[in-house]
């Protein structure tokens, strides 16, 4: 008897979710793309991308992703803009959710990615890849020679502000409080740094620029006072929210939300795997994305090579 082809999902079209539908399509999985509510992910608000491999010149960020659908869909990828609500993953065929209709597959990639948590002003989502960045890794390089601000005080923000001090000629840290809850020893490398300026006790109240961002309010926490205060650009270091509510506590998560893998990148439901930033709260690179959803693909197909059961 002729065993049909397996349905898989992807629930997410980033370079993790993308390369992953790459693979699955390449090896003759019936292969769905939900888009979700930000098709392309975090990746769709860096204009360009220059560390991505094979793009000396670098790359426009949308286009990377657009190229990505059209190979992925080139090998006969669905791609449908439609965003899961929820999952059932009690029992298989799985069955997601989304606000168009029910469907069922063999096997599924997570692939939903995490969200930057911006500062929350009025307006903000304007400047987000204008100057108002979450990824000093990304787009540091963009500000040589230039004056810079990293709001927050935990680790991340110091490996921010570090990071953005080989590029920058001033980075000014922004503080709430008048004290981190970063870890000493990365407290004491960025502030050894005489590149670096802390702004205690204060925070970002207002955004300023035509085209870009050019200029921010800055406000002391106790006195209510205000300042105006240009700036090339803002990175938001205050961490990042794993999209992974969908999923309704099904699937194993550290206390922060991050998916928890097991054997690579599965779950501790058979047959459905993870990718990208979902699982990963410590790279958060396009390309590592891109790589963990090459190997959450191969993992797929060939658990799925050796189950017995055939679903329509």
């Amino acid at each position: 008897m002729e065993t049909k082809t397996k349905k898989v999902a992807v629930v997410g079209s980033g370079p993790a979710g993308l390369t992953a539908a790459i693979y699955l399509s390449r090896g003759q999985l019936d292969t769905t793309v939900f888009l979700g509510k930000q098709p392309g992910g975090q990746l769709t608000t860096t204009t360009i991308v220059e560390n991505f491999p094979g793009f000396p010149e670098g790359k426009d960020g949308n286009q990377l992703v657009a190229d990505m659908q059209l190979q992925a869909q080139r090998f006969g990828t669905t791609l449908r803009s439609e965003n899961v609500e929820k999952a059932d993953l009690s029992k298989r065929p799985f069955i997601l959710t989304t606000e168009k209709g029910e469907y069922a597959f063999d096997g599924l990639v997570i692939a939903s990615g995490a969200s930057a948590r911006w500062i929350g002003l009025s307006g903000e989502e304007k400047y987000i890849g204008k100057g108002y960045a979450s990824c000093a890794t990304c787009d540091g390089f963009f500000y040589k020679g230039k004056n810079v601000i990293v709001v927050g005080g935990g680790d991340s923000a110091m490996e921010e502000a570090n990071h953005l001090t080989h590029f920058a000629d001033k980075v000014y840290i922004v503080h709430r409080r008048n004290e981190f809850r970063a870890s000493k020893i990365m407290q004491n490398r960025v502030l050894s740094n005489p590149k670096v300026q802390v702004i205690w006790n204060t925070v970002v109240s207002a955004m300023h620029g035509e085209n870009k961002l050019t200029a921010v309010t800055l406000k002391n926490t106790e006195n209510g006072e205000e300042k105006y205060f240009p700036i090339d650009g803002l990175f938001v270091a205050i961490g990042h929210t794993p999209n992974s509510g969908w999923l309704n506590g099904q699937i194993e998560t550290d206390a922060d939300g991050y998916i928890i893998t097991k054997n690579g990148t599965g779950t501790n439901i058979p047959g459905v795997h993870v990718a990208g930033d979902i699982a990963d709260r410590r790279y958060r690179q396009a390309i590592t994305a891109a790589g963990s959803g090459c190997q959450a693909a191969i993992d797929l197909e060939r658990w799925l090579g050796v189950q017995t059961e055939n679903y329509s």
